[in-house]
């Protein structure tokens, strides 16, 4: 779910309100199908000067790919180019904490960790818990900078508001009618640094997730998204913290053939499958 894309729209004001929704099914997954390879026939003598080959190239290669452990280009990855895709290696530096109420803390303080925190906070941001009053106060608190906190608590409150909770099914409490479940899950699919210094960091995080309302009778089916979150980030009382977002749509893959789930299974889905804390 896009912050404000179900009613009203995004707004030019840091990323609340929005002008409608992306609504895409995730393409299918599905490989390539292979056939099987035909067998010759049996040649003693040619079998076994096959396999003799074959064996002695497996063992050059292991020895060719053993010889050169220490590449300079894994040094020289620091200073590169920002703007392209990081590697997916894991990169030895420590786990990202729990933190308290469910919100990630202790990104390191470099800009792996800066990319870290924005795809966490990412998630927290477009969440079902930020629909709630309650929780809202809490993430609020806890992911953005102390002298903003008040500002973002307010726009955020207005956002949703009782009748924007209502429009989707909710009541003022944040919560589903009896026999539903409102879904909003957010899952980053990649991370761009365009800015970087030891206190500041701006972050692009292109997300896809799933927004809506799961049950008999919804009038907000669940449904698919993609968008992008750009997060202005500072270095704060030992963290990354957020002083300002935004989000705009896509970029959308096309839309793939996957058959619909119905709205038990989506339900169950959300209650069996927990989700992630992400860390480069």
């Amino acid at each position: 779910m896009s912050l404000g894309d179900e009613h009203g729209a995004r707004g030019e004001d840091g990323g609340y309100g929005g002008t409608g929704q992306t609504r895409t099914r995730l393409p299918d997954s599905a490989g390539d199908v292979y056939g099987g390879a035909r067998r010759g026939g049996r040649s003693s003598s040619r079998s076994l000067v096959t396999v003799v080959g074959v064996v002695v190239l497996l063992i050059a290669a292991i020895a060719f790919a053993n010889r050169g452990g220490g590449d300079s280009d894994s040094s020289s990855d620091a200073g590169g180019d920002t703007s392209k895709a990081a590697p997916t290696a894991a990169s030895g530096a420590q786990p990202v904490e729990a933190g308290t109420g469910g919100v990630p803390s202790g990104f390191a303080h470099d800009q792996q960790g800066a990319e870290s925190a924005a795809a966490n906070y990412s998630v927290v941001l477009v969440s079902a818990d930020i629909l709630k009053p309650a929780r809202r106060s809490k993430i609020v608190q806890k992911v953005f900078v102390a002298d903003k906190v008040a500002t973002l608590k307010d726009k955020l409150d207005k956002t949703y508001s009782k009748e924007f909770l209502s429009n989707v099914g909710l009541d003022e409490n944040g919560n589903a009618a009896t026999g539903q479940t409102y879904v909003s899950r957010t899952m980053p699919v990649g991370t761009k640094v365009t800015d970087y210094s030891a206190s500041t960091a701006t972050v692009e995080v292109w997300c896809t997730g799933v927004f809506g309302t799961a049950g008999d009778d919804s009038q907000n089916p669940v449904s698919s998204d993609w968008f992008t979150m750009t997060l202005q980030l500072r270095w704060a009382d030992g963290d990354w913290k957020v002083d300002s977002f935004s989000q705009k749509e896509g970029p959308a893959p096309v839309n793939g053939d996957n058959t619909v789930s119905p709205s038990d299974e989506i339900s169950k889905a959300v209650e069996e499958y927990g989700g992630f804390t992400y860390a480069r």
